[in-house]
């Protein structure tokens, strides 16, 4: 289906401040150590680069609301946002690949911002592979038959998939934090207590204690994310209430538990899916050219480059980037991810 224009805009204009966290699965931790109302726009506080209108198109099961940047006919690239985070992780980023020359399509996840289901009866499903699924709904919506994929946090693991389950359709791929692709039962294998320490919110989602009280305190609780995932990040609450403001959505705290509770086994997904992940728990490896990033001051957890570098079996490079550079990279070091989106595209 072709694209069609929302009547609500996103803010026009955005602050240069940043934003942080995404997880890694469970079980390649332990591999790795063992081997609906549309939300109103608000305006910003800080002067940026203008963002865009938000757009809509139905896609799979979902009507993705998402921003366009950039010339029509221009190379694509699909920025892809992770939790507790949006689409304002990507805020000069899209721009400054735009001004390149490059089509920039930066979709809602499906329980964010005015991305909604399109039926009541779609089960909230937020295993891995339903993710990635969406993103190949979304380009064939759209007509795009290859694209570069660049993300972060849950963003670069359904990247990783897609890469990895759909090769043709990625020309070149930018991860943070490298190979975010697990299993069930992978993650049955249990981490050292320190490493345990630093999942509790997934343990505490796994309760109806958890679920209660993500839902009432999300913002809250969205906060504190940021800031032990980016502790070195001085974001001002402008730039947080932004971006938290897509956390109102109404399938939100519905897609964040089945998402954590799936990874601990706990939760089941869809059996259309379950080819697909099949292959996931193989470890499937990525072929396509890519850059993996990590900032030298991730809270969250994140396994090191070694050990997830073999698999990557196309070109390849690891990138660490300094200055006190934590989990929601894109909008830390928004010149840094900018770049890697380039140089992967011409690996």
């Amino acid at each position: 289906m072709s694209a069609r224009h929302s009547t609500t805009a996103l803010p026009r204009r955005f602050s240069r401040t940043l934003l942080a966290c995404t997880l890694l699965p469970l079980g390649l931790l332990a591999a790795n150590m063992a081997t609906a109302a549309p939300l109103q726009a608000q305006p910003a506080a800080t002067a940026a680069d203008e963002f865009g209108p938000l757009k809509h198109v139905n896609a799979g099961v979902l009507d993705v609301a998402y921003v366009e940047q950039g010339p029509a006919d221009g190379p694509v690239v699909i920025l892809l946002h992770g939790w507790p985070y949006d689409i304002h992780s990507f805020e000069q980023v899209a721009p400054a690949l735009a001004a390149k020359g490059y089509r920039v399509l930066v979709p809602y996840v499906r329980g964010y911002g005015q991305t909604r289901f399109l039926s009541a009866a779609t089960p909230r499903n937020a295993q891995p592979s339903a993710l990635a699924s969406d993103v190949i709904a979304f380009m064939d919506a759209l007509h795009v038959q290859r694209a570069v994929l660049a993300g972060f946090d849950w963003g670069a693991r359904t990247a990783d998939i897609v890469s990895a389950l759909w090769p043709e359709r990625v020309k070149a791929l930018v991860s943070v934090s490298g190979y975010l692709i697990s299993s069930q039962e992978a993650a049955k294998a249990p981490l050292p207590p320190s490493a345990e320490l630093q999942w509790w919110y997934q343990y505490y989602f796994a309760t109806a204690r958890g679920q209660a009280g993500y839902d009432k305190n999300r913002h809250s609780f969205a906060k504190l994310i940021w800031q032990t995932a980016s502790p070195k990040w001085a974001f001002d609450d402008a730039t947080f209430e932004r971006s938290a403001k897509a956390l109102d959505n109404p399938d939100q705290v519905a897609i964040t538990v089945h998402n954590y509770r799936w990874r601990l086994g706990l939760a089941q997904g869809e059996t259309r899916y379950d080819p697909l992940e099949a292959r996931l728990a193989s470890f499937p490896s990525i072929g396509v050219p890519t850059i993996t990033l990590e900032g030298d001051a991730n809270g969250a957890p994140h396994p090191p480059a070694e050990a997830y570098a073999q698999r990557f079996t196309g070109k390849y490079e690891y990138r660490l980037i300094s200055g006190g550079i934590g989990h929601n990279l894109p909008q830390e070091a928004p010149q840094a991810f900018t770049q890697a989106v380039v140089d992967a595209d011409h690996l």
